[in-house]
């Protein structure tokens, strides 16, 4: 196991991308730029927390942590679309909302610690 994957983020991350699928599969027609750009926001998550827990520095390791934490943001305003225009479960709405909210959580704390 690599070591991104033994942390608790980098597994929050994971089930949301698993959640966002979902989320993907009943979108109605019409609705595929919102989709896309919830897939993309989604993905970034864990593939930036795998690629800053390799960088060799801090600062490094901090501004991937950085954009994995503004593509956590993203996810949130697109679910918050999402909401507002009823195109999915509310209940699953609502996990992936807490799911983020950790995210967001764990990955503002991992960032101060490296200052």
């Amino acid at each position: 196991m690599l070591s991104y994957q033994k942390l608790d983020v980098y597994q929050c991350a994971i089930q949301f991308l698993a959640l966002v699928a979902v989320i993907l599969s009943k979108l109605p027609r019409g609705y595929a730029f919102l989709g896309d750009e919830l897939k993309r926001a989604a993905m970034s998550i864990p593939q930036n927390i795998a690629e800053g827990v390799g960088k060799p520095t801090e600062a490094d390791r901090s501004r991937y942590l950085g954009i994995a934490r503004g593509s956590a943001m993203e996810c949130g305003a697109i679910m918050d679309a999402c909401v507002i225009l009823n195109l999915a479960n509310p209940d699953t709405l609502e996990k992936g909302g807490e799911l983020l909210e950790r995210i967001v959580s764990m990955l503002s704390k991992m960032m101060v610690h490296l200052r």
